[in-house]
């Protein structure tokens, strides 16, 4: 189960450092391979680094991983990018949208490609549509303060969220 506190030894793991702070997120590979290994692979690219978390919703999550984020010039296309491909959904009878799990972010079914989503709440109506892949370890609290952030249209918040670097572990 995906609650539990106990650190699982040698899982993956990525570490964003935000201008908000640091989140460190333990990786489900033996439930999520693909998904682990496109994250993974993004990570190691640098894909992640500079883009924002471009929609927040308080008491529900936080999303990121737009690859246009990184551009405030494309503030109307924020949420649309993708890494150029999709891949299937993993949907896992063990994994769930609680509080501080990591999922795909996608447009249906069987579209996702860099966009993530980190859960503030528990989200259960999300579970057979969106992969769990991963929950955090460390840095909660800068989740918490992430969700908090006032927004404007579009969920965009009003202050930059940053994902300076993304680090895969």
């Amino acid at each position: 189960m995906n609650d539990s506190n106990v650190k699982v030894p040698n899982a993956p793991r990525v570490t964003f450092e935000t201008n908000h702070g640091n989140i460190e997120i333990e990786l489900f590979s033996d439930k999520a391979p693909n998904t682990v290994n496109n994250f993974l692979e993004l990570t190691r690219k640098g894909f992640y680094d500079g883009t924002r978390f471009h929609r927040v919703i308080a008491g529900f999550m936080i999303q990121g991983g737009c690859p246009n984020s990184k551009d405030t010039a494309l503030m109307d296309k924020w949420g649309t990018g993708n890494p150029g491909y999709k891949f299937n959904c993993e949907i896992h009878k063990e994994n769930f949208n609680i509080k501080g799990t990591i999922s795909m972010a996608n447009a249906g079914p069987n579209t996702n490609g860099s966009q993530f989503f980190i859960n503030v709440a528990n989200n259960d109506w999300l579970n057979r549509g969106h992969t769990v892949f991963g929950r955090v370890i460390s840095g909660m609290d800068v989740i918490e303060k992430i969700s908090a952030v006032k927004t404007g249209p579009r969920d965009i918040p009003a202050e930059e969220v940053i994902i300076i670097k993304a680090v895969a572990k």
